[in-house]
Parts: structure tokens; C-alpha cells; sequence
């Protein structure tokens, strides 16, 4: 048996077809060696990943034990599974590894996407705490994650993205994702009404978040808000978390959110520098009504699968020049293709090289874009 490094390496990170069968046969076959704790299941499109470190944390803080599931990583495969108050340690992953790997046959070993053989992965560190904050990967109801039982699912803002594997339409967006939800869920503020109108359709106990929090617990958040000195969109992310620590029944204060903010979203790393890795229209959104009407040099590049004329289009009024980091794989978009659309929007680019003191920079894109930054920059 390979380390998990070697082990994860061999597998692809991305399909053109995928199997939505083989995980749940998979996991029937191994259930009952696994003790799944109570699980609070994040969908949606964005802010999985903060709103579900807001609520671990405060969890956490409230003296249960917490395991946070999030995806991707930016620098190193241990930021995914999180469990009371730190990173996973490369022992426990080993050992996890181990146990798992003698669990499942080697064909179906083998056969696991990397996120599905992950996911097992986490569920075996996670054995013990009494709460995991699941974020769901790319999708709703054939998402590796939607296998488990759910105490309650928490949907954040639902918005195009993933159209190939998705559905090209907000409507088919919103039905797959959805479709997740077991029993109960609370459903954040959504720019789109349809997504209410497919919930509403329908038959479970879907609570809309203004519906729980009363004017008390949004004073609360406001405090809460500026003592982490949150950006605006994460603010809606705080508020999803507490409706779902009420739903619990777990009371909350301030310091119970000390130190929860994930980074990569809105994260000064210098004077000069905010990377943040926004990967659609919607985080596109939220970044210009945070930053303008400041100016920025925007290091950038993008995914074929990506709307990026329609993202580059929303960050235009706070963009003074795009440049392009290199980015390997088969799924970034070809340059040439990426200096038309900066043409067509009549937006200046250039490669990037490296930053200046004396230039703000936005490093906004992928996980991949803000990895190979960071490479880079602490290099």
C-alpha cells in the first residue's frame, strides 16, 4: 500500500463522466465499520466553506467535539479535514489511511474518485466527535457527502456554476442540490426567488433564515461582525451558522467565533495583496461591492468550465490590469482565448512576473490561481 500522498496522486482530480452509483455501493458495503457522528451537511454555491468554519468553530468553543470537511485545499491536502480547533496532523491521516484502505476491497479502493476516497477518509478521523460540518463538493444529490445521515442541511446562496455536471439552469441547479436535503434545512438569502420557489415545492421542514434569527440575534451578529472585522458576504455566512447553532439548540456569544475565518476569502496577506478564491460571478459580486471603488492590479487566470468573461466583466470597475499567472492542466483555458475576452472588454493585461510595493493587488480565481500565487510570493 502507497502513502496517502502516493496514493491520492495516482487518482484523477476530475472526470468528464462520473459514476454516481459507485459511492453510495461503496459505502453500504463499509457503513456499519464506520461511527458517523451528527452530521450538519453544507450545499450550496457560495461560502460553504466559511459558513461551516463559523459554525464549527463555535461548536468547538461550546465544548463539543467538531470535525470541519472542506474542499479543495490551497497549500496542503490536511487544510480539508479540520477537527477541534486544528488541521489534521499527517499521522492521523496515515493511520486513517490504513484503516480504510483495509476496509474496502482493492478494486473499489482503486475505483473511489480522490473526493469520494477523501471523503471516507475524513469520516474515519472524524469517529468520536459528537458534530461534522460536511460541505458538500460540486454538487447536491449525487455528491459524495449526500450519502450520510443528516441532522440538518444548511444551503448558501445557490448560483450558476458547474453548468456540465449541474444543469446549465438555476432551476436544474437548485433541484440537484437540494434533492440533498434529508429532513431539515435552514436556506440563506438567495439572489435567485425560484431557488425558494423549488424549495417551498418541496415536502421538508426548509426554514428560510430571516424566518429563525430574531432582531436580538442580529445585534449579536453585528457585534460579532466587527469583532472579526468580517467582510460584508461573510456577515450572511455568520448569520447562516448561528441559525443553525439555534436550530441545534447550543447558545452563542462573541468569543465562541474567535479565530473562524478560513482563509482565502478576502485575506490581507500583506499591505498590498488580498487573494481570494472566488470562482464565479457571485464571488465576482461580492468582492467589488467589498473593495470598490479601490483599484487593483488583478492576477488571474481561469478554468475552460468558467463564465470569465461574465466574472471579468463584474471585477472591471475595480480592475486596473489584469496579469495572467501560469497555471498548469488540461482544464485552464487557453491563452489566447483569455487575451481575446480581455480585448473584448477593453480591460489592459499583461503576464504577471511579480508584485510591487508600491501596486494593490487582487489575487482572485481558483484555488489553483491562489496556490500557485502564494508558491510563488513566499518563494
Amino acid at each position: 500500500m502507497h502513502t496517502l500522498t502516493k496514493f491520492l496522486d495516482s487518482k484523477p482530480l476530475f472526470y468528464d463522466e462520473i459514476d454516481y452509483n459507485r459511492f453510495p455501493k461503496t459505502y453500504k458495503k463499509i457503513k456499519k465499520y464506520i461511527n458517523i457522528p451528527k452530521i450538519v451537511h453544507l450545499i450550496g454555491t457560495n461560502g460553504k466553506g466559511t459558513t461551516g468554519r463559523f459554525l464549527a468553530t463555535a461548536l468547538f468553543n461550546n465544548n463539543y467535539s467538531v470535525g470541519h470537511y472542506t474542499s479543495p485545499h490551497i497549500l496542503k491536502f490536511n487544510e480539508r479535514i479540520w477537527i477541534n480547533g486544528s488541521d489534521v496532523s499527517d499521522e492521523v491521516l496515515e493511520d486513517a489511511h490504513k484503516k480504510l484502505y483495509t476496509l474496502l476491497d482493492k478494486e473499489d479502493s482503486d475505483a473511489l474518485s480522490y473526493f469520494e476516497y477523501t471523503t471516507l477518509l475524513a469520516m474515519l478521523v472524524f469517529e468520536g466527535c459528537d458534530f461534522v460540518v460536511l460541505e458538500a463538493g460540486l454538487g447536491g444529490e449525487f455528491d459524495a457527502t449526500a450519502v450520510f445521515e443528516k441532522e440538518l442541511s444548511l444551503v448558501t446562496p445557490i448560483d450558476l456554476d458547474h453548468q456540465a455536471f449541474l444543469g446549465s439552469t438555476i432551476e436544474a441547479i437548485s433541484k440537484t442540490k437540494l434533492n440533498s436535503i434529508q429532513n431539515n434545512a435552514i436556506i440563506s438569502k438567495q439572489k435567485y426567488s425560484k431557488v425558494y420557489d423549488i424549495a417551498s415545492q418541496m415536502n421538508k421542514n426548509i426554514i428560510k433564515i430571516e424566518e429563525l434569527l430574531n432582531k436580538q440575534d442580529y445585534k449579536k451578529i453585528d457585534k460579532i461582525a466587527d469583532f472579526l472585522s468580517l467582510a460584508s458576504y461573510l456577515k450572511e455566512n455568520l448569520s447562516l451558522a448561528i441559525g443553525a447553532l439555534k436550530f441545534l439548540g447550543i447558545d452563542y456569544k462573541k468569543s465562541d467565533f474567535k479565530d473562524a475565518k478560513l482563509f482565502g476569502r478576502l485575506s490581507k496577506i500583506d499591505e498590498n495583496i488580498i487573494v481570494d478564491v472566488g470562482h464565479n460571478p457571485l464571488a465576482a459580486s461580492s468582492v467589488v461591492k467589498e473593495l470598490a471603488p479601490q483599484k487593483y492590479i488583478l492576477i488571474y487566470n481561469s478554468y475552460k468550465d468558467k463564465d470569465y468573461e461574465m466574472i471579468l466583466k463584474i471585477l472591471k470597475p475595480i480592475i486596473k490590469e489584469v496579469q495572467i499567472i501560469d497555471i498548469e492542466g488540461e482544464r485552464i483555458e487557453n491563452k489566447v482565448s483569455l487575451h481575446n475576452i480581455l480585448k473584448h472588454l477593453k480591460i489592459e493585461y499583461s503576464h504577471y512576473y511579480k508584485t510591487e510595493p508600491n501596486n494593490k493587488y487582487l489575487v482572485f480565481g481558483s484555488f489553483s490561481v491562489v496556490e500557485r500565487f502564494l508558491k510563488e510570493y513566499i518563494n
